[in-house]
């Protein structure tokens, strides 16, 4: 397994961790099958500033606790009761960064996503939004605080995408989060058909 590198995890700039996380592969195994695909969309929170993160001001709950752990878990919640959001927790302990990753490209186990899904073809709304693909890949809250690099959950190095491939732009339903809304702080990898709300670009 080509793992990433616990320097990777611990970068203080959890922008840069956002952009670079794009085109490494996200992987789950469940009795033996494994499921993956390609990142292709993520945000980036930089609490303690940041209004969007649920760590705005360093506040810790017992839902949010594991940002502040070490870099390089997996930082799983619960969405309107029913969606199961995965981040990347980022830099040091103490330091509440994290990288929500939107969307992927299905690479292995798709007859794993469409078991899951209950779905018999394969199409965009089945991986892309963060819900969606944590259902196609079998992600729950179980799993929080998984070290991303277990053999359930894991993530690997895979290719390499340029900056002029790149798009970034605000995050999605931060709205609340005032000046922080308007960050450009979600990327995406330009022209790629399994991200979940590209922007138009003039």
């Amino acid at each position: 397994m080509n793992f990433l590198d616990d320097s990777f995890y611990l970068n203080p700039n959890v922008v840069e961790v956002a952009r670079n996380l794009l085109g490494k592969k996200l992987c789950t195994v469940f009795n033996g099958k494994i499921t993956s695909g390609i990142i292709v969309e993520t945000e980036a929170y930089f609490a303690p500033l940041d209004r969007a993160s649920h760590a705005y001001n360093n506040k810790k709950t017992e839902r949010n606790k594991i940002m502040f752990e070490r870099g390089g878990v997996a930082y799983i919640y619960l969405c309107y009761g029913i969606h199961h959001l995965f981040n990347v927790v980022t830099n040091l302990e103490g330091i509440p960064h994290a990288v929500l990753v939107r969307a992927i490209e299905p690479l292995e186990g798709i007859a794993n996503i469409l078991e899951r899904k209950n779905k018999n073809v394969l199409t965009v709304n089945l991986v892309s939004g963060p819900g969606s693909l944590s259902e196609a890949l079998g992600i729950t809250t179980s799993l929080n605080g998984t070290k991303l690099n277990s053999r359930t959950l894991f993530i690997e190095k895979y290719k390499q995408i340029e900056e002029n491939e790149i798009v970034s732009c605000p995050r999605i339903g931060v709205d609340y989060a005032g000046e922080h809304a308007k960050l450009n702080y979600r990327f995406y990898i330009k022209n790629n058909k399994w991200v979940s709300k590209p922007i138009k670009i003039l």
